[in-house]
């Protein structure tokens, strides 16, 4: 599948190893692409949903890794979550500091393409708690 989505944005079949982080970083070069063309990232006539979720993880593993504790929790759903950013953690229920958007404003977010203020000014992010302003870790750097 992900090298359909590659052919239709006009990018090569992957070539890379079959590890899980090599093809997430395929599916973000893979989406970002369809960006580029116009394309939204998840829905229809968009990137086929299993390639934007390598895409969304790809990304919120590198924020975990990048600033790591469990402060705050990113949710794009239906993709996935991290909890991330060090400082006072939950244990139970609902986390106090919850930051939640879709797929293509997370794209957008942590690869530059959008502000965490335009974002939030859109609508394109919600974000609950104290600890949520999480627009000191974007862009998030890819290498």
């Amino acid at each position: 599948m992900l090298d359909e989505q590659r052919a239709a944005v006009g990018l090569p079949p992957y070539t890379g190893p079959d590890e899980p982080a090599a093809l997430r970083r395929a599916a973000l070069q893979t989406v970002l692409a369809a960006l580029d063309a116009g394309r939204a990232a998840d829905g229809a006539g968009g990137v086929a949903r299993p390639v934007v979720r390598g895409a969304v993880r790809f990304l919120l593993d590198r924020l975990a890794e990048l600033a790591p504790g469990r402060s705050v929790e990113v949710r794009v759903p239906p993709h996935a979550a991290v909890q991330c950013i060090d400082g006072p953690h939950h244990t139970r229920g609902t986390p106090p500091n919850v930051v939640e958007m879709d797929a293509e404003a997370w794209i957008e977010l942590a690869t530059g393409r959008l502000s965490w203020t335009d974002a939030l000014a859109g609508g394109r992010v919600r974000a609950s708690g104290s600890r949520a302003d999480i627009s000191g870790h974007l862009p998030i750097p890819l290498d």
